[in-house]
Protein backbone atom coordinates (compact mmCIF):
# COMPACT_ATOMS: atom_id res chain seq x y z
CA UNK A 1 0.00 0.00 0.00
CA UNK A 2 2.62 2.68 1.03
CA UNK A 3 4.16 1.75 -2.63
CA UNK A 4 1.07 1.98 -4.43
CA UNK A 5 1.07 5.66 -2.30
CA UNK A 6 4.02 7.11 -3.29
CA UNK A 7 3.68 5.63 -7.12
CA UNK A 8 0.49 7.83 -7.04
CA UNK A 9 1.95 10.86 -5.31
CA UNK A 10 4.47 11.31 -7.92
CA UNK A 11 1.84 10.44 -10.45
CA UNK A 12 0.05 13.43 -9.10
CA UNK A 13 2.96 16.10 -8.86
CA UNK A 14 3.94 15.26 -12.47
CA UNK A 15 0.48 16.66 -13.84
CA UNK A 16 -0.35 20.42 -13.07
CA UNK A 17 -3.59 22.73 -14.53
CA UNK A 18 -5.64 21.02 -17.05
CA UNK A 19 -3.97 17.18 -16.59
CA UNK A 20 -1.00 18.23 -18.59
CA UNK A 21 2.72 17.25 -17.49
CA UNK A 22 4.85 19.36 -15.83
CA UNK A 23 8.03 17.83 -17.63
CA UNK A 24 7.92 20.18 -20.96
CA UNK A 25 8.71 18.19 -24.04
CA UNK A 26 9.16 19.15 -27.70
CA UNK A 27 8.97 16.23 -30.52
CA UNK A 28 11.89 16.09 -32.26
CA UNK A 29 10.67 15.71 -35.67
CA UNK A 30 8.29 18.59 -35.33
CA UNK A 31 7.53 21.99 -33.02
CA UNK A 32 4.74 20.36 -31.41
CA UNK A 33 5.23 20.02 -27.42
CA UNK A 34 3.73 17.17 -25.27
CA UNK A 35 1.33 19.73 -23.51
CA UNK A 36 -1.47 19.43 -26.90
CA UNK A 37 -4.63 17.64 -25.77
CA UNK A 38 -5.14 14.69 -27.49
CA UNK A 39 -8.73 15.74 -28.66
CA UNK A 40 -10.39 19.27 -28.11
CA UNK A 41 -13.87 17.43 -27.43
CA UNK A 42 -13.26 15.24 -24.89
CA UNK A 43 -10.58 17.37 -22.84
CA UNK A 44 -12.54 20.03 -20.29
CA UNK A 45 -9.73 21.73 -19.59
CA UNK A 46 -10.48 21.75 -15.85
CA UNK A 47 -7.95 22.02 -13.35
CA UNK A 48 -7.52 18.89 -11.93
CA UNK A 49 -8.78 16.83 -15.04
CA UNK A 50 -6.46 13.75 -16.02
CA UNK A 51 -7.17 13.93 -19.84
CA UNK A 52 -4.58 12.19 -22.39
CA UNK A 53 -2.10 14.55 -23.95
CA UNK A 54 -0.12 13.67 -27.55
CA UNK A 55 2.22 10.85 -26.85
CA UNK A 56 5.79 10.87 -27.08
CA UNK A 57 7.70 7.48 -27.95
CA UNK A 58 11.23 6.71 -26.58
CA UNK A 59 12.88 8.43 -29.74
CA UNK A 60 10.82 12.00 -28.64
CA UNK A 61 8.83 11.67 -31.48
CA UNK A 62 4.99 12.54 -31.14
CA UNK A 63 2.31 10.89 -32.51
CA UNK A 64 1.08 12.83 -35.25
CA UNK A 65 5.41 12.67 -36.84
CA UNK A 66 4.74 8.97 -36.39
CA UNK A 67 1.34 8.58 -38.24
CA UNK A 68 2.78 10.76 -41.09
CA UNK A 69 5.80 8.25 -41.21
CA UNK A 70 3.27 5.49 -41.53
CA UNK A 71 1.32 6.82 -44.34
CA UNK A 72 4.39 6.61 -46.11
CA UNK A 73 4.02 3.36 -46.13
CA UNK A 74 0.23 2.81 -46.58
CA UNK A 75 -0.55 0.78 -49.72
CA UNK A 76 -3.22 3.75 -51.13
CA UNK A 77 -3.80 1.73 -54.25
CA UNK A 78 -5.14 -0.82 -51.44
CA UNK A 79 -6.62 1.61 -49.97
CA UNK A 80 -8.46 3.34 -52.74
CA UNK A 81 -9.87 -0.11 -53.45
CA UNK A 82 -11.28 -0.38 -50.22
CA UNK A 83 -12.96 3.01 -50.82
CA UNK A 84 -14.36 1.93 -53.92
CA UNK A 85 -16.24 -0.98 -52.56
CA UNK A 86 -17.42 0.93 -49.14
CA UNK A 87 -18.66 3.51 -51.97
CA UNK A 88 -20.81 0.74 -53.99
CA UNK A 89 -22.05 -0.20 -51.24
CA UNK A 90 -24.06 2.96 -50.13
CA UNK A 91 -24.53 4.58 -53.64
CA UNK A 92 -27.70 5.37 -54.59
CA UNK A 93 -29.83 3.73 -57.77
CA UNK A 94 -31.61 6.32 -58.37
CA UNK A 95 -29.40 9.46 -57.98
CA UNK A 96 -30.70 10.42 -54.67
CA UNK A 97 -28.47 11.90 -51.46
CA UNK A 98 -26.37 8.39 -50.34
CA UNK A 99 -23.31 10.10 -48.19
CA UNK A 100 -23.71 13.24 -45.65
CA UNK A 101 -20.65 15.31 -45.87
CA UNK A 102 -19.90 18.20 -43.24
CA UNK A 103 -18.26 21.06 -43.47
CA UNK A 104 -17.87 24.56 -44.32
CA UNK A 105 -16.21 25.27 -47.34
CA UNK A 106 -12.64 24.95 -46.17
CA UNK A 107 -10.15 23.40 -48.02
CA UNK A 108 -10.90 20.20 -46.15
CA UNK A 109 -14.89 19.47 -47.17
CA UNK A 110 -14.14 20.78 -50.46
CA UNK A 111 -11.75 17.77 -51.26
CA UNK A 112 -14.19 15.30 -49.52
CA UNK A 113 -17.09 16.60 -51.71
CA UNK A 114 -15.60 17.16 -54.80
CA UNK A 115 -14.00 13.67 -54.66
CA UNK A 116 -17.08 11.78 -54.13
CA UNK A 117 -19.45 13.74 -56.62
CA UNK A 118 -17.09 13.74 -59.23
CA UNK A 119 -14.12 11.19 -59.33
CA UNK A 120 -16.45 8.53 -57.82
CA UNK A 121 -20.04 9.61 -58.83
CA UNK A 122 -21.37 9.78 -55.46
CA UNK A 123 -24.52 12.01 -54.34
CA UNK A 124 -23.56 14.25 -51.23
CA UNK A 125 -25.54 16.27 -48.83
CA UNK A 126 -23.69 18.83 -47.72
CA UNK A 127 -24.60 20.05 -44.15
CA UNK A 128 -22.72 23.05 -42.21
CA UNK A 129 -22.76 23.67 -38.29
CA UNK A 130 -22.28 27.23 -39.56
CA UNK A 131 -19.28 29.88 -37.79
CA UNK A 132 -20.08 31.70 -34.38
CA UNK A 133 -19.28 34.51 -36.76
CA UNK A 134 -19.02 34.70 -40.38
CA UNK A 135 -15.32 36.19 -41.74
CA UNK A 136 -15.77 38.16 -44.99
CA UNK A 137 -13.57 35.16 -46.34
CA UNK A 138 -15.46 32.34 -44.78
CA UNK A 139 -18.85 33.81 -46.46
CA UNK A 140 -17.02 33.89 -49.92
CA UNK A 141 -15.42 29.94 -49.87
CA UNK A 142 -19.01 28.52 -48.32
CA UNK A 143 -20.99 29.97 -51.51
CA UNK A 144 -18.05 28.93 -53.76
CA UNK A 145 -17.84 25.19 -52.10
CA UNK A 146 -22.31 25.35 -53.02
CA UNK A 147 -22.03 26.53 -56.61
CA UNK A 148 -19.18 23.99 -57.23
CA UNK A 149 -22.23 21.75 -57.37
CA UNK A 150 -23.88 20.39 -53.94
CA UNK A 151 -27.04 20.69 -52.37
CA UNK A 152 -26.76 21.97 -48.69
CA UNK A 153 -28.37 22.19 -45.28
CA UNK A 154 -27.01 24.88 -42.85
CA UNK A 155 -28.24 23.76 -39.38
CA UNK A 156 -28.01 26.99 -37.24
CA UNK A 157 -29.03 26.91 -33.40
CA UNK A 158 -31.06 29.43 -31.43
CA UNK A 159 -28.71 32.75 -31.38
CA UNK A 160 -29.56 33.74 -27.76
CA UNK A 161 -28.57 30.09 -26.34
CA UNK A 162 -25.13 29.65 -28.53
CA UNK A 163 -23.18 33.26 -27.53
CA UNK A 164 -24.44 32.12 -23.58
CA UNK A 165 -22.86 28.90 -24.02
CA UNK A 166 -20.05 30.02 -25.69
CA UNK A 167 -19.19 33.05 -22.78
CA UNK A 168 -19.85 29.92 -20.56
CA UNK A 169 -17.08 28.01 -22.34
CA UNK A 170 -14.92 30.67 -21.95
CA UNK A 171 -15.70 32.22 -18.33
CA UNK A 172 -15.70 28.10 -16.94
CA UNK A 173 -13.15 26.76 -19.55
CA UNK A 174 -11.15 29.43 -21.33
CA UNK A 175 -12.63 27.34 -24.61
CA UNK A 176 -14.98 29.90 -26.55
CA UNK A 177 -14.31 27.39 -28.87
CA UNK A 178 -16.43 24.14 -27.54
CA UNK A 179 -19.83 24.62 -28.62
CA UNK A 180 -19.18 24.88 -32.19
CA UNK A 181 -17.19 21.46 -31.81
CA UNK A 182 -19.50 19.80 -30.17
CA UNK A 183 -22.30 21.09 -32.78
CA UNK A 184 -20.36 20.50 -35.60
CA UNK A 185 -19.28 16.99 -34.77
CA UNK A 186 -22.89 15.79 -33.69
CA UNK A 187 -24.36 17.04 -37.06
CA UNK A 188 -23.92 15.11 -39.78
CA UNK A 189 -24.96 11.77 -37.27
CA UNK A 190 -27.94 13.70 -36.79
CA UNK A 191 -28.33 14.52 -40.33
CA UNK A 192 -27.77 10.71 -41.39
CA UNK A 193 -30.74 9.67 -38.89
CA UNK A 194 -33.17 12.47 -39.98
CA UNK A 195 -32.96 11.97 -43.78
CA UNK A 196 -32.61 8.31 -43.39
CA UNK A 197 -28.70 8.22 -45.14
CA UNK A 198 -26.88 5.74 -43.70
CA UNK A 199 -23.57 6.98 -44.81
CA UNK A 200 -21.48 9.94 -43.30
CA UNK A 201 -17.73 10.68 -44.59
CA UNK A 202 -15.42 13.55 -42.56
CA UNK A 203 -11.92 14.23 -44.17
CA UNK A 204 -8.96 13.54 -42.52
CA UNK A 205 -8.80 11.48 -39.12
CA UNK A 206 -7.68 13.79 -36.26
CA UNK A 207 -4.40 11.05 -36.03
CA UNK A 208 -2.96 13.62 -38.32
CA UNK A 209 -2.56 16.63 -35.31
CA UNK A 210 -1.67 14.50 -32.53
CA UNK A 211 -4.92 11.55 -31.55
CA UNK A 212 -3.25 8.05 -30.92
CA UNK A 213 -1.72 6.15 -34.19
CA UNK A 214 -4.35 3.73 -33.35
CA UNK A 215 -7.18 6.04 -34.07
CA UNK A 216 -6.89 5.39 -37.78
CA UNK A 217 -6.29 2.02 -37.95
CA UNK A 218 -9.51 1.29 -38.95
CA UNK A 219 -11.59 3.73 -41.51
CA UNK A 220 -14.58 4.05 -39.28
CA UNK A 221 -15.66 6.24 -35.81
CA UNK A 222 -16.79 4.26 -32.72
CA UNK A 223 -20.27 4.99 -32.62
CA UNK A 224 -19.93 5.88 -28.83
CA UNK A 225 -18.45 9.09 -29.99
CA UNK A 226 -21.69 10.63 -31.15
CA UNK A 227 -24.13 8.28 -29.39
CA UNK A 228 -26.45 10.13 -26.89
CA UNK A 229 -26.32 9.79 -23.46
CA UNK A 230 -30.01 10.14 -22.08
CA UNK A 231 -28.75 11.47 -18.42
CA UNK A 232 -28.78 15.14 -19.33
CA UNK A 233 -26.97 15.43 -15.95
CA UNK A 234 -23.85 13.73 -17.78
CA UNK A 235 -23.69 15.84 -20.52
CA UNK A 236 -21.83 19.42 -20.41
CA UNK A 237 -21.90 22.69 -22.39
CA UNK A 238 -20.04 25.05 -21.74
CA UNK A 239 -18.33 23.60 -18.55
CA UNK A 240 -22.42 23.31 -16.81
CA UNK A 241 -24.31 20.56 -16.83
CA UNK A 242 -27.29 20.32 -19.40
CA UNK A 243 -29.87 20.00 -16.34
CA UNK A 244 -28.31 23.17 -14.64
CA UNK A 245 -28.19 25.09 -18.19
CA UNK A 246 -32.24 24.69 -17.93
CA UNK A 247 -32.48 25.69 -14.54
CA UNK A 248 -30.27 28.37 -14.17
CA UNK A 249 -29.77 30.12 -17.29
CA UNK A 250 -33.78 29.55 -18.78
CA UNK A 251 -32.74 26.66 -22.16
CA UNK A 252 -35.10 24.39 -22.50
CA UNK A 253 -34.20 20.65 -23.79
CA UNK A 254 -35.08 22.57 -27.38
CA UNK A 255 -32.69 24.74 -27.34
CA UNK A 256 -29.92 22.18 -25.63
CA UNK A 257 -30.70 19.54 -28.77
CA UNK A 258 -28.91 21.16 -31.31
CA UNK A 259 -25.46 19.85 -28.67
CA UNK A 260 -26.33 16.59 -28.01
CA UNK A 261 -25.95 13.85 -29.81
CA UNK A 262 -28.50 11.28 -31.91
CA UNK A 263 -29.89 8.64 -30.00
CA UNK A 264 -28.27 5.68 -30.41
CA UNK A 265 -31.15 3.17 -31.07
CA UNK A 266 -32.38 5.65 -33.93
CA UNK A 267 -28.57 5.47 -35.32
CA UNK A 268 -29.32 1.65 -35.34
CA UNK A 269 -32.12 1.75 -37.28
CA UNK A 270 -30.97 3.15 -39.90
CA UNK A 271 -27.52 1.92 -40.23
CA UNK A 272 -25.21 4.49 -39.73
CA UNK A 273 -21.59 4.65 -40.42
CA UNK A 274 -19.21 7.23 -39.93
CA UNK A 275 -15.91 7.05 -42.05
CA UNK A 276 -13.00 8.62 -42.87
CA UNK A 277 -11.89 9.65 -46.18
CA UNK A 278 -8.44 10.31 -44.76
CA UNK A 279 -7.99 6.28 -44.35
CA UNK A 280 -8.55 5.97 -48.02
CA UNK A 281 -6.32 8.78 -49.41
CA UNK A 282 -3.42 10.40 -48.48
CA UNK A 283 -4.27 13.68 -46.83
CA UNK A 284 -1.78 16.42 -47.24
CA UNK A 285 -3.60 20.17 -45.43
CA UNK A 286 -1.35 22.11 -47.99
CA UNK A 287 -2.16 19.73 -51.14
CA UNK A 288 -6.22 20.15 -49.87
CA UNK A 289 -5.61 24.01 -50.31
CA UNK A 290 -4.30 23.58 -53.86
CA UNK A 291 -6.91 21.37 -54.92
CA UNK A 292 -9.33 23.83 -53.57
CA UNK A 293 -8.09 26.52 -55.26
CA UNK A 294 -8.00 24.74 -58.58
CA UNK A 295 -11.60 23.08 -58.38
CA UNK A 296 -13.69 25.82 -57.36
CA UNK A 297 -13.50 29.57 -56.32
CA UNK A 298 -11.68 28.88 -52.89
CA UNK A 299 -9.79 32.20 -51.73
CA UNK A 300 -7.25 32.38 -49.08
CA UNK A 301 -6.68 35.19 -46.56
CA UNK A 302 -5.64 38.42 -48.49
CA UNK A 303 -2.62 38.75 -45.68
CA UNK A 304 -1.26 36.13 -42.89
CA UNK A 305 -3.91 34.61 -39.93
CA UNK A 306 -2.81 36.53 -36.65
CA UNK A 307 -0.61 34.01 -34.71
CA UNK A 308 0.47 32.14 -37.65
CA UNK A 309 2.06 32.94 -41.52
CA UNK A 310 -0.31 30.80 -43.08
CA UNK A 311 -3.67 32.64 -44.99
CA UNK A 312 -5.74 29.18 -45.62
CA UNK A 313 -5.84 27.69 -42.67
CA UNK A 314 -9.52 28.07 -40.43
CA UNK A 315 -10.42 31.40 -42.03
CA UNK A 316 -14.48 31.24 -41.92
CA UNK A 317 -15.24 32.01 -37.90
CA UNK A 318 -13.96 35.05 -36.10
CA UNK A 319 -13.36 33.07 -32.98
CA UNK A 320 -11.17 31.20 -34.05
CA UNK A 321 -8.97 33.70 -33.48
CA UNK A 322 -9.58 33.42 -30.05
CA UNK A 323 -9.52 29.89 -29.89
CA UNK A 324 -5.93 29.77 -30.79
CA UNK A 325 -5.15 32.91 -28.65
CA UNK A 326 -6.83 30.66 -25.64
CA UNK A 327 -4.44 27.45 -26.72
CA UNK A 328 -1.74 29.17 -26.43
CA UNK A 329 -2.28 30.18 -23.40
CA UNK A 330 -3.66 27.46 -21.25
CA UNK A 331 -1.16 24.73 -23.46
CA UNK A 332 1.99 27.30 -24.83
CA UNK A 333 1.28 26.32 -27.99
CA UNK A 334 -0.53 28.48 -30.61
CA UNK A 335 -2.06 28.81 -34.57
CA UNK A 336 1.94 28.80 -35.70
CA UNK A 337 2.69 25.50 -33.54
CA UNK A 338 -0.33 23.98 -35.37
CA UNK A 339 0.65 25.11 -38.98
CA UNK A 340 4.35 24.47 -38.80
CA UNK A 341 3.88 21.25 -37.15
CA UNK A 342 1.87 19.59 -39.61
CA UNK A 343 3.94 21.22 -42.49
CA UNK A 344 7.43 19.61 -41.46
CA UNK A 345 5.47 16.48 -41.31
CA UNK A 346 3.99 16.47 -44.66
CA UNK A 347 7.73 17.59 -46.03
CA UNK A 348 6.55 21.60 -46.67
CA UNK A 349 9.20 23.34 -43.70
CA UNK A 350 12.03 22.23 -42.19
CA UNK A 351 11.44 21.68 -38.40
CA UNK A 352 14.43 24.58 -38.31
CA UNK A 353 12.23 26.46 -40.57
CA UNK A 354 9.04 25.74 -38.47
CA UNK A 355 10.83 26.77 -34.77
CA UNK A 356 11.69 30.20 -36.70
CA UNK A 357 8.60 30.79 -37.43
CA UNK A 358 6.89 29.60 -34.41
CA UNK A 359 9.00 31.68 -32.97
CA UNK A 360 8.39 34.94 -34.24
CA UNK A 361 4.32 34.47 -34.55
CA UNK A 362 2.92 32.15 -32.03
CA UNK A 363 0.72 33.88 -29.64
CA UNK A 364 0.21 36.95 -31.11
CA UNK A 365 -2.50 38.72 -29.87
CA UNK A 366 -5.51 38.59 -31.84
CA UNK A 367 -6.48 41.87 -32.13
CA UNK A 368 -8.47 42.12 -36.20
CA UNK A 369 -11.46 40.21 -34.46
CA UNK A 370 -11.33 41.18 -30.92
CA UNK A 371 -14.02 43.53 -30.39
CA UNK A 372 -16.67 41.35 -32.71
CA UNK A 373 -15.23 38.78 -30.18
CA UNK A 374 -16.30 40.82 -26.48
CA UNK A 375 -19.55 41.89 -28.40
CA UNK A 376 -20.64 38.12 -29.61
CA UNK A 377 -19.88 36.74 -26.32
CA UNK A 378 -21.54 39.28 -24.21
CA UNK A 379 -18.10 40.20 -21.69
CA UNK A 380 -16.28 43.19 -21.04
CA UNK A 381 -12.51 43.72 -22.22
CA UNK A 382 -11.68 43.71 -18.47
CA UNK A 383 -13.42 40.19 -17.89
CA UNK A 384 -11.55 38.87 -20.94
CA UNK A 385 -8.49 40.04 -19.25
CA UNK A 386 -9.76 38.52 -15.96
CA UNK A 387 -10.25 35.15 -17.05
CA UNK A 388 -6.78 34.87 -19.27
CA UNK A 389 -4.32 36.11 -16.69
CA UNK A 390 -6.21 33.27 -14.35
CA UNK A 391 -5.72 30.02 -16.60
CA UNK A 392 -1.98 30.52 -17.43
CA UNK A 393 -0.53 27.04 -15.72
CA UNK A 394 2.26 27.90 -13.64
CA UNK A 395 4.88 25.43 -14.83
CA UNK A 396 4.31 26.94 -18.28
CA UNK A 397 4.37 30.64 -17.80
CA UNK A 398 6.83 33.11 -15.92
CA UNK A 399 6.31 36.82 -15.01
CA UNK A 400 9.63 38.68 -16.45
CA UNK A 401 9.83 42.58 -15.74
CA UNK A 402 6.12 42.49 -15.28
CA UNK A 403 5.90 40.75 -18.68
CA UNK A 404 4.22 37.24 -19.30
CA UNK A 405 6.94 34.48 -20.64
CA UNK A 406 7.03 31.10 -21.60
CA UNK A 407 9.25 29.19 -19.58
CA UNK A 408 9.88 26.71 -22.57
CA UNK A 409 10.15 27.44 -25.98
CA UNK A 410 10.83 25.25 -28.90
CA UNK A 411 14.34 25.03 -30.72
Amino acid sequence: MERCNAVNKKEEQSTGMYGLPTEVKFCKKCVMSNQRPSSCIEFKNKPGDKKKTIAFDEDGVCDACRFAEKKKNINWEEREQQLKEVLDRFRSKDGSYDVVVPGSGGKDSVVASYVLKYKYGMHPLLVTWPPHSYTHMGRVNFQAWVNAGFDNISYMPNQKAHRLVTRLAFENLVHPFQPFIIGQKNLAPKISAMYNIPFVVYGENEAEYGNPVDDNDSATRDSSFYTHDENLENVRLGGVSAVKLMKDHGLTRADLDPYLPVASDLLRKVGTEVHYLGYYMKWDPQESYYFSVENTDFYPNCERTEGSYSKYNSLDDKIDWFHFYTYYIKFGIGRATYDASQEVRNGHLTRDEGVRLVKRFDGEFPRKYFKDNLDYMGITEEKFYEIIEKARPPHLWEKIKGEWRLKHQVG
